[in-house]
């Protein structure tokens, strides 16, 4: 297999630093691994929901979300590796349509959880190709940080299901570990939500 020479330089943890900063009201799903890393350094919140374990289920959870938040601005963070495991979801949200789901995949070409292999994105695959296959209204790459303010914009005004893939460096940083305790995450989400916990 060849591998595609990448030359992405955008630090994946100040992107979602600066969006987070600018989605202040969203809703947030983190993939498995450095998303829930990456997110919880951008600062904690009962509004996240990260998820330790399910690879591949942050896109569908984030789809659940949109519907049954519609008044809510849904944005899923996951990695490249974290959404190839899940691309069928991709299809049913492209289906479903749902005008406040935006998904944003960062994509460092490398499966970082298991060891840095090369992951599909870097032998070929474009995952901004596959969701236009599946009917995702509004996708687009995205490869410098000036780029942050116009995603953020369509995060918030939640007129468009929409999907970013996000090229990033491909580096280990330090983990910045979110709660682990699922019932505790569950709970708090909840609550954020006005449902109640149990």
């Amino acid at each position: 297999m060849k591998q595609h020479i990448r030359t992405a330089s955008m630090d994946r943890r100040e992107f979602v630093a600066r969006l987070m900063a600018a989605c202040p009201q969203a809703l947030v799903i983190s993939g498995l691994g450095s998303p829930s890393y990456d997110l919880f350094a951008a600062g904690d919140r009962p509004e996240n929901f990260y998820l330790w374990g399910a690879m591949g289920g942050a896109a569908a959870m984030g789809l659940g979300l949109a519907l049954a938040q519609p008044q809510r601005s849904v944005l899923v963070i996951t990695g490249d590796g974290e959404q190839l495991m899940g691309l069928g979801a991709l299809a049913t949200i492209g289906a479903q349509q749902p005008n406040n789901l935006s998904i944003v995949v960062l994509d460092n070409g490398h499966f970082g959880e298991t060891g840095m292999q090369a992951s599909h994105s870097s032998l070929g695959t474009s995952l901004a190709a596959v969701a236009r296959g599946c009917g995702i209204r509004q996708v687009t790459e995205i490869s410098e940080l000036g780029a942050t303010a116009v995603l953020a914009a369509t995060v918030n005004a939640r007129q468009a299901c929409a999907l970013a893939q996000v090229h990033v460096r491909a580096e280990e940083l330090p983990r910045a570990l979110p709660p682990r305790d699922g019932v505790h995450v569950k709970n708090r989400f909840r609550a954020a939500l006005g449902l109640p916990t149990f």
